[in-house]
């Protein structure tokens, strides 16, 4: 708790608003980052951010990609493991990239194990962030309805605005 509060007190010392940007392995979230260092952290957009830029990426646990029933589950965990870190490596890799692509140098990067909603939820609260950035896959009313959607519950769970940036589907 007081690290923190320590955390806040120097972005508030500094003068610099905290902005999350929640990542996965989908070109979605990648969209929504790139948008997000183009319009909120381009030399273009001013002198320089008034952000600190947090990049978030959750990493599934093994059990919730395998589920927890059948024989022989816990022989293929740990490949399931290690397979789940090096996506999230890869993940967190490429959004470095893009930051020093874009010459962002305030930035952190976390990856933590959990569902996505409460990974970016508990980011929001750690960082005491003034924006969250999260992508979405554009997915229909029913295909929503079941696999659930990332954007919508932080959408009405996060204590912060949240910017939902959704990547614009070719004109034919």
């Amino acid at each position: 708790m007081a690290a923190e509060a320590e955390d806040a007190a120097a972005a508030s010392v500094v003068g610099k608003s905290v902005m999350v940007v929640g990542i996965d392995d989908s070109e979605h979230s990648f969209y929504a980052l790139q948008w997000t260092l183009l319009h909120f952290f381009s030399p273009a957009a001013g002198s320089s951010s008034p952000f600190k830029l947090v990049v978030v990426s959750a990493k599934p646990t093994p059990t919730s990609v395998i589920g927890l029933a059948g024989p022989g589950a816990a022989d293929v965990l740990p490949f399931v493991e290690s397979d789940l870190r090096k996506i999230s490596l890869r993940v967190i890799e490429k959004a470095k990239e893009m930051c020093t692509s874009h010459s962002v140098a305030d930035v952190e990067f976390e990856v933590v194990e959990g569902d996505a909603r409460n990974v970016l939820c508990e980011a929001v609260e750690k960082h005491h962030a003034e924006i969250l950035v999260v992508g979405s896959h554009g997915y229909g009313a029913i295909k929503r309805a079941v696999l659930g959607s990332v954007s919508d519950y932080c959408a009405h769970h996060a204590h912060c605005t949240v910017m939902i940036v959704k990547k614009p589907k070719p004109k034919h």
